[in-house]
């Protein structure tokens, strides 16, 4: 560790390579608190790069536990959280929208960090009971074009840092890693980020891994579609920038996105969306979201398209029937 820690002082870049063996070398406890403080704290003062960032990923990935769904194709969408907006569930909203469009969704997700509720907290809150079991898991993903993957169960080299990173109390490159070592490497994944540099970041990381994405993030600072404002979206063969308008849909005041005060208030306007009942704003972001994560599986189709889909799985009742049907197989 003391030529690693000399190397990144003095500016080095590490190999994917020996950030992967990091990893393996920390979960192995070869490390102390103060050696892995230094590391974390190296990194961010520095800037991650794009192959160090990479071979985290396939460190966690390889020291957790892997979920194999093929032949299925599966999607994630994500957002990578700290946008202090405390929006209501969207992304875990659009992925049971899209599962109702009949596209594989795996889920990856935990509890809130900086919001009220989390994917997790929402999943628990209608009994889901979280599990690592590939058959149940594999079971699901073939009777709901659905899994959800509670991410403490899959990434057992996040807890070798937990303590660490709680005693720092910043954010540090783990933070990074969150949306990128979902254990079933989806070949799809719709990634929302709060600020341009994390967008170009993870282009270039998506580009080395070579699955299909898009990266989204709205100008005012949401990571996710928020249609509070202008908004890019990057994917593999187009990047560009959104005005609500373009999508056919009418720009969406910051309050009307708030996620509640609790859980059971969060869960209660996931609900409503899912049974068509929610106010059209909350209906209108959750289905810009989903239309996006469509069109990146389906590139050849225009977002008008990929809308008419999304809105088809909502307000037939099939989104909801899906998550119908998940409760009754894991609650």
């Amino acid at each position: 560790m003391k030529k690693i820690l000399t190397r990144i002082v003095n500016g080095e870049v590490l190999s994917r390579e020996e950030t992967r063996l990091i990893i393996h070398n920390i979960v192995d406890g070869q490390y102390n608190t103060v050696q892995i403080s230094s590391l974390l704290t190296g990194l961010i003062m520095r800037g991650i790069k794009v192959d160090e960032l990479l071979g985290l990923c396939d460190g966690l990935i390889e020291t957790g536990q892997p979920v194999d769904f093929a032949p299925h194709k599966v999607i994630d969408i994500v957002g990578t959280g700290g946008d202090e907006k405390n929006t209501f569930n969207i992304s875990t909203c659009a992925c049971l929208v899209v599962a109702g469009a009949g596209y594989h969704v795996a889920k990856h997700g935990n509890y809130a960090a900086t919001s009220t509720s989390g994917a997790s907290n929402v999943m628990e809150q209608h009994g889901i009971k979280f599990t690592a079991d590939t058959d149940k898991l594999r079971h699901s993903m073939d009777v709901c074009h659905f899994a959800y993957l509670h991410a403490p169960l899959f990434a057992h080299g996040m807890k070798s840092v937990a303590p660490v990173r709680k005693q720092l109390q910043i954010p540090t490159c783990f933070n990074l890693l969150g949306p990128l070592v979902n254990p079933c490497r989806p070949a799809y994944q719709l990634l929302g980020v709060a600020n341009l540099n994390q967008m170009r970041l993870y282009s270039s990381v998506y580009e080395k891994l070579g699955i299909g994405y898009g990266i989204v993030n709205s100008i005012d600072g949401y990571d996710e579609i928020s249609l509070t404002g202008n908004f890019k979206v990057k994917a593999n063969s187009m990047e560009k920038i959104f005005r609500p308008a373009d999508i056919g849909m009418p720009a969406v005041r910051p309050e009307e996105l708030f996620g509640g005060k609790t859980v059971e208030e969060a869960a209660e306007i996931f609900d409503s969306i899912l049974e068509n009942r929610s106010t059209e704003s909350r209906k209108n972001v959750v289905l810009a979201n989903a239309a996006f994560a469509i069109k990146v599986i389906e590139r050849d189709k225009d977002i008008a398209e990929c809308l008419a889909i999304a809105r088809e799985s909502l307000e037939s009742g099939r989104a909801l029937a899906c998550l119908k049907k998940y409760v009754e197989l894991n609650g």
